[in-house]
């Protein structure tokens, strides 16, 4: 098992394919910050909510050097349609095989009315400029996230 991240590693090298199947990795952010949040699921409510409030501050984050880049196992089209619907302004990256998931140590075996299953635990991951980690957050309550995010992109 990946020995879990810490603020100051390097962030794990990231290449997935973006919602139109363009790929993105985060060599391409270079100089800025990334906010990297991982969602279990498209046009669910807690991350619906979630990508709204991001979509909701994207301008202070980008006041703050900063992109947004949401990770989920969902695939393009999926990624379409929530993008579509919601209006968000950011990449949303396919992580179908759970690689990147688990490099972040996101992807946990979690348990829902008793039925054990595979999925990516909400976390967010505050990159800077030189692509080390700042702030980790896991176990996300998308209440107030986006305020911990923003003072993580100000600090």
């Amino acid at each position: 098992m990946a020995k879990e991240l810490t603020v100051g590693d390097k962030a794990p090298a990231l290449s997935l394919p973006d919602q139109s199947g363009e790929p993105v990795s985060l060599k391409d952010f270079t100089g800025k910050q990334v906010v990297l949040y991982f969602y279990p699921k498209d046009d669910t409510p807690g991350c619906t909510t979630e990508s709204c409030d991001f979509r909701d501050a994207e301008i202070s984050i980008k006041k703050a050097g900063a992109v947004i880049l949401g990770v989920s196992l969902d695939g393009k089209e999926s990624h379409q349609k929530f993008i579509k619907k919601f209006d968000l302004p950011f990449p949303l990256l396919s992580d179908e095989k759970a690689t990147i998931s688990k490099a972040f140590g996101c992807y946990k075996e979690k348990n829902m009315y008793g039925r054990k299953y595979w999925g990516i635990e909400r976390s967010t991951f505050v990159i800077d400029q030189a692509g080390k980690l700042k702030a980790i957050f896991r176990k996300v309550k998308v209440g107030g996230h986006v305020t911990e995010v923003l003072a993580a992109l100000k600090a």
